[in-house]
């Protein structure tokens, strides 16, 4: 049951994919899952990556720093950074710019951890960049879309942050304590945990695309060329930053999987409930389509080209050479 559980799981771009192509013709099997449903799915999602942390998985951060700072500021600085650079040279609508910039300064997504397993990357590192991209960006998201998207639109800093502490802070925090005070129950709960998740996002991107389905069917390529060049670029950069720093193979792939890979769910979250335009979520739910394609298909290439040996040039454990 449980492999059957993970191949279902495993297969979360098909899902993602099948439901928004659903919704662009029809809509109405999705929009049913709007407000208050996001919020509380999303919830639900961040509770659910909780209870797989202890306070033994923040402990193991200070076992290999460097790999984990060295995500960590490919995570923050090149995506933003891609971002801003496409939604220029593309000349996208505001609200598309916008959307594109608040998916990238969003923190990675639960799924990359499935990408790295399946690319053989070092899926402890995966998850360790993950729980720490998610706990900064409760500062650096609202900060970093202040500051690069608050050239088009308005964007009030603080209730980002705010919503940052109730969407992702306490559920976390919630689900922490529950690894801890409820470890059996925990344990039963774990093996639907990820597939929730793959419903969950797979609900809410479609919801979106379906609310918006003439829009995005009017845009269509444009947007959707400017996110594929996005995740593209980001796979790219996050891969070689850390190639640059010294690092082998199997980092590079993690590194560039965390980078590749948002949490678009929290992106499409945000998008609804702190700006006025409803299009600026489009950019964050094709994200979630986008970048599970790209990082499914990596993943498959990944796992073809295992390293046959390790190049004393290049280091796969923590700390550049």
């Amino acid at each position: 049951m449980q492999r059957i559980l993970s191949i279902i799981t495993n297969l979360f771009p098909v899902w993602v994919l099948l439901c928004c192509l659903a919704a662009l013709f029809q809509p109405e099997l999705f929009t049913w899952f709007d407000r208050p449903f996001i919020v509380w799915g999303l919830g639900i999602i961040m509770l659910g990556m909780g209870i797989t942390l202890s306070l033994d998985d923040f402990k193991r951060v200070l076992t290999m720093p460097r790999s984990v700072g060295t995500g960590l500021l490919a995570q923050f600085l090149l995506m933003p950074a891609c971002a801003w650079s496409i939604a220029h040279l593309l000349d996208l609508p505001v609200a598309y710019k916008v959307g594109l910039i608040l998916v990238a300064c969003c923190p990675g997504g639960t799924a990359s951890n499935v990408v790295a397993y399946l690319a053989r990357a070092n899926v402890a590192l995966s998850v360790l960049m993950t729980m720490c991209s998610t706990a900064v960006a409760i500062v650096l998201t609202p900060l970093l879309t202040s500051w690069l998207a608050g050239q088009y639109v308005p964007v009030n800093g603080w209730q980002l942050f705010a919503s940052m502490v109730k969407i992702v802070l306490l559920p976390l925090v919630l689900g922490i304590s529950l690894h801890h005070l409820f470890p059996k129950a925990v344990k039963v709960v774990l093996p639907v945990g990820p597939l929730v998740a793959v419903f969950v996002i797979a609900l809410i991107c479609a919801s979106i695309i379906g609310a918006n389905a003439e829009d995005v069917r009017e845009s269509g390529l444009k947007l959707l060329g400017a996110v594929v060049l996005l995740h593209s670029a980001a796979f790219a950069s996050g891969y070689g930053f850390a190639r640059m720093l010294g690092y082998g193979p199997i980092i590079c792939r993690t590194v560039s999987i965390e980078v590749g890979m948002q949490n678009s769910g929290l992106a499409t979250v945000l998008a609804r409930s702190h700006f006025a335009n409803p299009l600026t979520a489009i950019p964050c739910a094709i994200s979630a389509v986008i970048h599970s394609v790209i990082g499914s298909i990596l993943a498959g290439y990944w796992r073809l080209r295992m390293p046959r040996k390790a190049d004393p040039r290049r280091s796969d454990v923590d700390g550049a050479l």
